[in-house]
């Protein structure tokens, strides 16, 4: 890379709410991006604005691959390339000037009067710098790869890792700017390395938005950590016992006559606590220090997050909100029809991402243990569990047949897989699936694909509906973090020939609304659908069907949810897990961070422990409740296999 490169960009204008056309040049040297109205006016030195890069974060969408922002000084901008190679040569020459400019030694470039001049020890080696242009028409000849890019923010950091801590001011040396075969062209008119204190448009309502800091007081260059670099933890094994359990022994130990509802099970959920939504604001230089260790693109399945930002429950205990409408999951089986059961199915998937997400402030729940355990069950409406026959087997043999009941292990580690079994005896209806959670850093936001299947079975119809789930995206980490779910989803049944497809839009930069949903049910063998789903899926979804009927699908406002039903910790086995993470539980929830960090460490550290012992006996896990099949987790006592052995 060159120490100046320019080229065409389009710029998002709040003013004229569209899309503009500049002329945008690269100074690696000064650690700026400035922009011209046109080519001309850039040799005139009429500059436009310019963005001071020192301390940026860049930020891309996983799901458009020409546009990508630059988050500095409180102001996020926004920029669009004419195709994804032009965007990928952009992000690497801005990326290689933030290394140079955040991630720096001791500065030795002083500033004297904003003019930024060579320390005195230093040579002087040019004082031209060189210039790369970029093409006007896409090269076919360049085509992106993946890069081990940096996206550097907060202190400065050696090639070992060890932070070095940049003085308020300075540009610094930093990296020296790679060389070029290009001469120097003879057009750059540039002011004399003037920068900035901040970014800067000549129209500031028409550049940039401001809402990532709008309740921010501080820009988030100014957050520097003095802690060491991030450590890196695999994802840990688990288990006390390699050995499958029986899970009908001492399940029911703790039911005796005499005892409530209330007595044996906790509703309680800890996300009902309120006081979370200032820790992400008091940790962000913690934040910041995490963005410093990471690559825009980078898998954080092995990256350890601070604990603050944690949710207080396991992923597993996350899956069960899938089921927070248990009355819509049964009734799927209640359709005659197989037209109305295939509708039923896609009201009860779009009804069962909403419960996951409560409160304003996105957290992440904790990373399951191999081996780990959750189990619980829900009552129905109007159902009477106590009137009602109780099981003696399945996931959750201390429930009724009336219930809807759930269990979730943990069955890997690399990769992290989780799967997850819930049935309804009465209804003659089970769901299987099996979630591979993998994570990459976009920047200003976190994805989470979700890669995997479930598969709702109506055992009386021999129907197996395949679904596929929604990717997630954790947006504006550094101020208010929230949630919203992405991509394309099917479900399909290889049986009737019913299908859907389901989209989950992310919300775009410039405008549109957040958390929308379009979905289109067909009838077999026709590319025309029946029936078509729009709204929100945190909010209100409406249908409309060929027959010209109109009406509202799902409104989860209006929804009670349903609260699960959990053992109390003192009759839950120590693999389960409100039972593994009690100790972290406790401590965010009274909001001792340091406290809660150790206890997270000592469980890590005790499974490591117990990797090191089966790695050393060579000794295979054996996972407890589910066993692989081809590509898919299957819960190892499912009802159909159960009423199949009954008959005989």
């Amino acid at each position: 890379m060159a120490s100046i490169m320019e080229g065409p960009l389009s710029k998002w204008t709040n003013v004229m709410k569209g899309w503009q056309y500049r002329w945008f040049v690269l100074d690696y040297n000064a650690g700026l991006l400035s922009y011209y109205t046109s080519k001309d006016k850039m040799m005139r030195g009429s500059r436009r604005g310019c963005v001071r890069l020192r301390g940026a974060v860049i930020g891309i969408d996983d799901e458009d691959d020409s546009t990508f922002t630059i988050t500095v000084d409180q102001k996020t901008f926004h920029f669009q390339a004419r195709d994804a190679d032009e965007r990928e040569k952009w992000i690497q020459a801005l990326e290689e000037t933030i290394l140079r400019h955040t991630l720096q030694l001791q500065s030795t470039i002083n500033p004297v009067d904003a003019i930024y001049q060579p320390n005195p020890l230093e040579p002087v080696i040019s004082t031209m710098p060189t210039q790369t242009v970029l093409p006007t028409e896409s090269d076919p000849s360049c085509k992106s790869e993946p890069r081990p890019s940096s996206l550097p923010v907060g202190p400065g950091v050696t090639a070992l890792g060890h932070p070095q801590t940049p003085t308020p001011n300075s540009t610094g040396s930093g990296h020296s700017a790679p060389s070029s075969s290009l001469t120097s062209p003879s057009h750059v008119n540039l002011s004399p390395n003037t920068v900035p204190e901040f970014s800067y448009s000549s129209s500031e309502d028409e550049f940039y938005d401001a809402d990532e800091f709008h309740q921010s007081s501080s820009s988030p260059k100014r957050f520097i950590d003095s802690s060491g670099s991030a450590s890196v933890l695999t994802h840990s094994s688990s288990g006390n016992s390699l050995k499958r359990p029986d899970t009908t022994e001492s399940l029911i130990s703790s039911i005796s006559n005499g005892m409530s509802d209330a007595d044996l099970f906790d509703c309680h959920d800890d996300r009902d606590d309120d006081g979370e939504a200032g820790s992400v604001e008091e940790h962000k230089s913690v934040i910041m220090h995490l963005l410093s260790q990471v690559r825009l693109g980078m898998d954080l399945t092995k990256v350890v997050l601070p604990t603050f930002i944690l949710e207080r429950r396991s992923l597993l205990e996350m899956y069960a909100d899938f089921f927070a409408h248990p009355d819509l999951f049964v009734s799927i089986s209640d359709q005659k029809d197989p037209k109305d059961r295939m509708v039923q199915v896609v009201r009860w998937y779009l009804s069962a991402f909403h419960a996951g997400r409560k409160g304003s402030v996105a957290k992440k729940p904790y990373n399951p243990i191999l081996g780990e355990i959750f189990q619980c069950h829900w009552t129905l409406p109007m159902e009477n569990e106590e009137n009602a026959e109780p099981m003696s087997e399945g996931p959750v043999p201390w429930g009724s047949k009336n219930c809807v009941t759930f269990v979730a292990e943990q069955v890997s580690h690399h990769p992290p897989i989780s799967a997850f079994y819930a049935e309804c005896f009465n209804k003659r209806i089970q769901f299987n699936a099996h979630i591979w959670t993998k994570s990459k850093f976009l920047g200003m936001s976190i994805g989470v694909h979700n890669i995997g299947q479930g598969c709702v079975s109506c055992l009386d119809y021999d129907e197996h509906y395949i679904l596929t789930f929604p990717n997630g995206y954790g947006r504006s980490i550094l101020t208010v973090p929230w949630v919203e779910l992405g991509g394309e989803c099917t479900i399909n049944c290889s049986k009737t020939g019913y299908s859907a497809n389901i989209v989950f839009h992310t919300k775009p930069f410039y405008g549109g609304k957040k958390h929308r949903i379009t979905a289109e049910i067909f009838p077999p063998n026709d590319k025309k659908s029946f029936c078509s789903i729009e709204g929100e899926w945190n909010g209100v979804m409406y249908a409309k069907f060929a027959t010209g009927e109109n009406n509202v699908f799902i409104d989860t406002k209006k929804m009670p949810i349903i609260k699960k039903k959990v053992r109390k910790l003192e009759d839950q086995n120590e693999y389960e897990s409100r039972c593994l993470w009690k100790d972290v539980t406790y401590n965010l929830k009274i909001r001792d961070i340091d406290a809660a960090t150790e206890a997270k460490h000592r469980l890590e550290e005790r499974q490591r422990a117990e990797a090191r012992e089966r790695k050393e006996k060579d000794v295979q896990w054996e996972t407890r409740l589910f066993h692989e099949d081809g590509e898919c987790w299957v819960y190892d006592e499912p009802l159909l296999k159960r009423l199949g052995a009954a008959k005989h």
